[in-house]
């Protein structure tokens, strides 16, 4: 089979077993919504202020519903031993990332167009530039869900995996934080950088998280 129907394969599993357990629906987008709730109230004083920091609380917010998200998908192949199943299968490691990594970033597409309904009604912002935010937001989200499902892996097994990826992951997707922000300020008509600029380094940060989790993917399952 070709490596990108088993990758397919792959990420069909592991939707359907979210469709089914609706953990995502259940657990994940409340989370989100809650979080820009919360924020909301607290600087419902200050709504010029709440519109400025828009961006950097909605992904935020994104980045802690991803760890949730990367964290089920580990674990459900700790269930039942299905991480040894993966491993008999004879499927390339290269597509076992792709289909966890990309059943990944549609979960995290799904609530970044929830929560970013809900900031656009309760912030009170404007987009002026969409096509800009779209490219910004699929840049992203496949690089935090490339570098999320290769930590998660990578501390598979371990006892401490819960605290472990987070702790993995933070630091290393701190340029796309960076990057998604300045790219949705921009698009906000909050800041007058170059939108554009940034989704280009979103967009290279993503091929070099997918590239190395192609290549280091499968090594790292068999070791886990």
């Amino acid at each position: 089979m070709s490596l990108g129907r088993d990758a397919v394969l792959v990420a069909a599993k592991d939707l359907r077993i979210e469709a089914r357990s609706r953990v995502a629906l259940q657990q994940i987008v409340p989370f989100g919504t809650v979080i820009v709730i919360l924020f909301a109230f607290a600087l419902d004083a200050d709504r010029d202020l709440l519109r400025r920091t828009a961006p950097g609380l909605f992904w935020t917010a994104v980045l802690l519903a991803a760890l949730l998200a990367v964290g089920r998908s580990a674990g459900v192949e700790e269930a039942n031993r299905a991480r040894d199943g993966l491993r008999l299968s004879g499927l390339d490691g290269a597509a076992v990332f792709l289909g966890k990594a990309g059943a990944v970033a549609v979960e995290l597409v799904v609530f970044e167009v929830v929560l970013g309904a809900a900031v656009v009604i309760m912030y009170g912002v404007t987009v002026h530039g969409i096509l800009v935010m779209v490219c910004a937001a699929l840049a992203a989200t496949v690089g935090i869900a490339a570098v999320g499902t290769v930590y998660a892996v990578l501390a598979g097994g371990l006892r401490a995996r819960e605290t472990l990826v987070p702790l993995l992951v933070l630091p290393a997707v701190t340029p796309v934080m960076l990057g998604a922000t300045r790219s949705f300020e921009a698009a906000l008509g909050l800041s007058a950088v170059d939108g554009w600029a940034w989704v280009q380094l979103l967009a290279a940060y993503a091929v070099l998280a997918v590239v190395a989790g192609v290549i280091g993917f499968g090594p790292l399952l068999e070791e886990s």
